[in-house]
């Protein structure tokens, strides 16, 4: 029946009705039995427009993944002999606005491009570029559980991209580089490509350590991953050829459980990065009063220790509402408490154009490379 079914299925290509016979399929009692049918495409396509209508969702995905409006579509070719039903060549001409080519052979072209590509890999074809792409984000989890993207999907390889992370703790020698894969917003929720540890980060505060995070993705979908501490030289690295050989049915569910779940997933990243710029500004507060001694007022002391305290508190009870209201007003007191210093008898900042004011920035260019909001934590032995 198979067999015939498909045999069936190639007909209504070209004609409008097809013949299905079957002579003695089965038996009963009173005796044999045939199948004598007489298909047409009508019929047809109206017992396969489910999974014509299926190949909507994909054609519409890539084109919007490519960033592209289907005027800019020179060509469309065909893949696959169910290409050539009818159906699903109006369903592309609608989609697209233009009749798909089929000057190729639609059972033999992913066969010739994986040759094509073949060659290019080999060295051999050289007058010919074909473009690839990582089907999902990579990226690194830190503080907080959260997965930071360094490759976004869709992403042309062969490609390379660098990230400057820090530390989350004060005194720490050591971070945990946890490579990860997919597109939700949490850590646990992805793909666990490989785990690799730096050790030797020389001591110092919380965020002034600088670690050079950074990801190659060859020609051969190979990645590499290597971290370096810019300040000691030391690094370690991993080098992972599992990011590419996830089926396309692994890929498509898991683009549809970020989209299914983007709401909830952006709701928990917001608090969690709440939490963290909470803990942050705690520790900056707690240091900068620690610098600045008695050149701040008493009373405008007590208030910013009473409103990082509160801050604390609302951090530890993951109170959200409280925490968001409190870093705004905690950081006014900071920006009141700085003004002051430098209102002070012999600390007023320079006129415009005196040296070491706005125009002196030579500092800012030295240190021009930016390191990015989100820490790794502490691995313990």
């Amino acid at each position: 029946m198979t067999e015939a079914a498909e045999k069936a299925k190639i007909e209504l290509s070209n004609a409008t009705q097809s013949e299905i016979n079957l002579p003695f399929i089965t038996a009963t009692p009173e005796g044999p039995k045939h199948l004598d049918l007489n298909l047409t495409r009508a019929k047809f396509e109206e017992l396969a427009a489910s999974l014509i209508d299926r190949c909507k969702t994909p054609v519409e995905r890539a084109i919007s993944d490519a960033k592209i409006s289907t005027s800019e579509i020179d060509e469309v070719v065909m893949v696959g002999g169910s290409s050539r039903i009818p159906a699903v060549l109006d369903l592309v001409k609608k989609i697209i606005g233009k009749d798909p080519n089929q000057t190729v052979n639609p059972d033999e072209v992913v066969a010739v491009g994986a040759a094509i590509q073949g060659g290019v890999l080999a060295g051999e074809v050289k007058d010919i570029l074909l473009l690839d792409v990582t089907p999902l984000s990579l990226g690194v989890e830190t503080l907080g559980g959260v997965m930071t993207k360094m490759i976004n999907r869709n992403t042309t390889v062969p490609t390379k991209k660098s990230e400057t992370y820090s530390t989350a703790v004060d005194g720490q020698t050591n971070v945990e580089i946890h490579v990860l894969q997919g597109e939700r917003e949490m850590a646990s929720d992805n793909k666990s490509l490989g785990t690799f540890r730096l050790d030797g980060i020389p001591s110092a505060p919380r965020g002034v350590p600088q670690i050079e995070v950074t990801f190659d993705i060859d020609a051969n979908g190979i990645l590499s991953v290597t971290a370096k501490d810019k300040g000691s030289g030391k690094e370690q690295s991993i080098s992972i050829t599992g990011a590419s050989t996830l089926s396309d049915n692994e890929v498509e569910k898991m683009v549809k459980d970020a989209e299914s779940n983007a709401s909830a997933d952006k709701e928990k990243r917001e608090k969690i990065d709440l939490k963290n710029q909470a803990e942050t500004l705690v520790y900056q507060t707690e240091k900068q009063l620690g610098e600045l001694g008695d050149k701040i007022d008493a009373a405008a002391k007590s208030k910013v220790e009473e409103k990082s305290n509160a801050l604390k508190e609302a951090t530890s009870k993951e109170d959200y509402e409280s925490m968001k209201k409190l870093l705004e007003e905690l950081q006014q007191e900071l920006y009141a408490v700085g003004s002051s210093v430098y209102q002070q008898p012999g600390n007023q900042p320079p006129s415009p154009g005196a040296a070491g004011g706005p125009d002196q920035s030579d500092s800012n260019e030295k240190g021009g490379d930016d390191v990015i909001d989100a820490d790794f934590t502490e691995t313990k032995d």
